[in-house]
């Protein structure tokens, strides 16, 4: 199976630089129910905000969807996102995580075709055969996370080559 090569870091070196952020991304992503909230920017340039059940895969953040929807026009047209990770709790109690980048739209039939089959084999959701519009992959920019502490928020912040830095907030 081959890998497909793109100019930016895969969801592992991102693991490796952030990796408190990445374990709260990931347990909070589960825990929603896969289900993420996707900021964009409209025509207009006032934000967006859309439901998303982004996925990974092929050491890939891939930010997929039901295809013509005004989220992926913004994208289309501006490739600039934030990727939050759905709190229900006030509190936090259970942090919560952004992640900021852009999209990368993969054009490779054979990344398009393995997806649909993981997508199938994993919900039964089947795409298999249908032609993908877009493709998008994170390029992943910055990300933070937040979690509570009894007297205090530590906030974590990543950037590429920087590795995390915790804030508290009191």
């Amino acid at each position: 199976m081959a890998r497909i090569v793109l100019d930016m870091a895969t969801w592992s070196e991102f693991t490796a630089e952030a990796p408190r952020i990445a374990e709260i991304f990931v347990r909070r992503h589960a825990a929603a129910g896969n289900l993420c909230m996707l900021g964009t920017l409209r025509s207009d340039g006032f934000p967006r905000i859309s439901p998303i059940e982004p996925r990974l895969f092929e050491d890939m953040l891939v930010i997929a969807g039901m295809p013509g929807t005004t989220k992926f026009r913004d994208l289309a047209r501006d490739p600039r996102f934030c990727l939050h990770t759905a709190t229900m709790d006030t509190n936090v109690s259970d942090g919560d995580a952004k992640l900021f980048g852009t999209v990368v739209d993969v054009q490779d039939k054979e990344v398009h075709v393995r997806f649909a089959q993981d997508l199938f084999e994993e919900s039964g959701f089947d795409i298999r055969g249908q032609e993908f519009d877009h493709f998008y992959v994170a390029d992943l920019t910055s990300a933070s996370t937040v979690e509570a502490a009894e007297d205090h928020l530590d906030i974590t912040i990543w950037k590429p080559g920087e590795g995390e830095r915790v804030v508290q907030k009191r």
